[in-house]
């Protein structure tokens, strides 16, 4: 029934996105080809530049731009001229970096505010605070006083994956079966020990979910964090791309940032899954 229900649902996924496909195909028939292809990308395409006339690229061009960013994944023409794979590399490092660090601070935190209700209601106020404010809000702040834009794109992903992991933390902790925690008290269980037998894995699954909802975040906010700051990242790619009116290699930027977005999203996924449903 399930293998059934699967395969429906990825005949439809295909035929819609070959719908979408079709149309975009068709919107685009008749229009004049892009000024400012890449010459080896034009003549392994059999393009020819028009000067002064712009189109919107149609699917089989992205597609086959698309083609050409992987197999020149790590070019290196210097600072404005990398290739999507070195692009890739840079932007992951400081959402894993921002991630990694919230994940330090949230965990620890979110454990005391869920086991501590007198700590709950003293930092509630400062949370409700900061929470509603944008991370890229941040950005002007950071720059100034660590002075460093790569340094200041890791702490701005800091700031918006904490939040969602925090908040999970402490109703996963706070939830934890009070019938549970009498049993370890009655076997007078050490508090690191009840934390870390008994707490922790009744509430992993509300923290890596609080985690997956997290590194979407930050996957988000990076992209657009690095159109500020310049200098390297996939959002700079998207950003400089757009400057050199190249929509075919936007449109491959965003294909690419939604791709990794879900990679992402399936891995912490599994994750829930696996601590949720252990086989």
């Amino acid at each position: 029934m399930i293998s059934s229900l699967r395969l429906r649902a990825a005949i439809v996924s295909v035929a819609l996105l070959a719908g979408f496909l079709l149309l975009w195909h068709l919107g685009t028939q008749g229009t004049a080809p892009t000024a400012n292809l890449d010459p080896e990308y034009a003549r392994l395409m059999g393009a020819t530049a028009v000067e002064g006339k712009s189109a919107f690229p149609g699917p089989a061009e992205v597609l086959g731009k698309f083609w050409w960013h992987l197999s020149h994944a790590f070019y290196d023409n210097g600072p404005n001229d990398k290739g999507l794979g070195i692009q890739l590399i840079f932007s992951l490092a400081r959402v894993l970096g921002g991630f990694g660090l919230a994940v330090a601070v949230a965990l620890p935190l979110g454990f005391l505010i869920g086991m501590s209700p007198l700590m709950h209601r003293a930092l509630d106020p400062f949370f409700q605070v900061l929470k509603p404010i944008s991370p890229l809000a941040w950005m002007p702040l950071a720059l100034y006083t660590i002075k460093d834009s790569a340094t200041s794109a890791i702490f701005v992903i800091f700031i918006c994956s904490l939040w969602p992991m925090l908040l999970n933390t402490a109703f996963g902790v706070a939830a934890v079966r009070k019938e549970w925690l009498n049993v370890a008290r009655t076997l007078e269980v050490g508090p690191f020990r009840k934390a870390f037998r008994v707490i922790l894995p009744a509430a992993a699954p509300t923290i890596l979910t609080g985690m997956r909802i997290s590194i979407g975040i930050a996957w988000l906010v990076i992209v657009a964090a690095e159109m500020l700051v310049g200098g390297t990242g996939i959002g700079y790619f998207v950003w400089n791309e757009w400057n050199n009116l190249s929509i075919t290699n936007v449109i491959n930027a965003i294909l690419v940032i939604g791709l990794v977005g879900m990679v992402l999203d399936l891995i912490l996924a599994r994750l829930v899954k696996l601590v949720t449903y252990p086989e």
